[in-house]
């Protein structure tokens, strides 16, 4: 038997409005980095309709002027340094992407490269660049010689703005790290137009501007985390929170591109030492402080907590995070203390375990 799933969101963004009848906040949503975009502008001072849908354009755009500059696999600037790679020659890149591959490469150390951006090839032959997923596993002499490659995304130099690698077997694909960039940009292009009061959801990893009533001293955003296994909880969320100004918290499940055969889930987050889908853990969810690169760090770092299975708890501290969910394979949901105070469960009959 043969299943495949392509969600596409890993986090439900609930919103409750106040009581007294204060007006839904203005909304634009959109298909963008293959997944759905959703963002909210609060009604406050100094912002009307037309302001705000000039701002929420304005991100639009970004959106997918980053999403067409930096695909995987269909022609972009990417795609020309992967080629320039494969052919083992140098190539020159723009400063944007110059400073995404620096940033890229420092997140992957920090997690010991097990989230690593330089493993496209591998991401590819388990067919998760493509709009349709295939049920099927790779052939084991390809994956084998690809693997003793130990492509890296760390085997990259930069020169003046000029690639060389000498591993021709690197391939980047941004695919677990550029959503978290597009966030921090929204936030950027919302504040400038004047916009305080806003949440941006890029397919689950969700940032909060401000908050709902769109006043000082207003209600947080409530922002709810999908179950891994929601079809067998009626669909309810696992838990929520509420997602203060400026924070930013993402997800990363095996729900939401993989394939199933014989009932073996194969999932798109590739564990870099084995060359296959990661196992061991059901989903991850990771809250940032508010910050720069708060949306960033959302989406790259639950990647290694991921990926680290059993080791979890050490891949958290090693990155410094504080507020960590995760669901196991047997389905239990652990949290640190951090977490674990700011959730509400949601899941009928769930209780979420503290993990310290």
């Amino acid at each position: 038997m043969r299943r495949v799933g392509n969600g596409f969101s890993l986090l439900l963004v609930i919103l409750i409005l106040a009581a007294c009848g204060r007006p839904e906040p203005w909304r634009r949503e959109a298909y963008v980095f293959g997944t759905r975009i959703e963002i909210l502008v609060q009604h406050s001072a100094g912002v009307d309709e037309n302001s705000a849908g000039l701002a929420m354009g304005e991100v639009l755009r970004e959106f997918e002027r980053l999403h067409h500059t930096y695909h995987a696999w269909q022609p972009s600037e990417l795609t020309a340094l992967n080629t320039a790679i494969a052919a083992g020659r140098s190539h020159a890149v723009s400063a944007e992407l110059a400073t995404l591959i620096v940033d890229a490469q420092k997140i992957a150390a920090a997690g010991d490269y097990l989230f690593d951006p330089g493993i496209g090839k591998l991401i590819a032959l388990w067919g998760f660049q493509g709009d349709e997923i295939v049920a099927r596993r790779p052939d084991p002499t390809q994956l084998n010689v690809l693997l003793a490659e130990h492509p890296s995304i760390g085997d990259l130099r930069l020169n003046n703005q000029t690639i060389t690698s000498k591993n021709r077997g690197v391939a980047l694909d941004f695919g677990g790290y550029l959503k978290g960039v597009a966030l921090d940009r929204a936030a950027v292009i919302l504040h400038k137009r004047g916009i305080q009061h806003a949440l941006i959801n890029i397919g689950g990893n969700v940032m909060a501007l401000g908050n709902r009533d769109g006043a000082a001293g207003g209600k947080s955003w409530r922002v709810g985390i999908q179950h891994p296994r929601a079809e067998q909880h009626g669909g309810s969320p696992l838990a929520s929170l509420d997602l203060r100004d400026g924070e930013a918290i993402g997800t990363s499940g095996d729900y939401h591109r993989y394939f199933e055969i014989n009932g073996q889930r194969y999932c798109h987050l590739i564990d870099p030492r084995s060359g296959r889908p990661a196992v061991g853990t059901q989903s991850v969810t990771i809250l940032i402080p508010p910050g720069p690169a708060a949306g960033m760090l959302s989406d790259a770092l639950s990647k290694p907590i991921f990926i680290a299975g059993d080791q979890w708890r050490e891949m958290t501290q090693r990155l410094g995070l504080a507020a960590v969910l995760r669901v196991g394979a047997d389905g239990t949901p652990l949290a640190t203390a951090a977490m674990h105070a700011r959730l509400a469960v949601e899941a009928p009959g769930t209780k979420i375990k503290l993990a310290d």
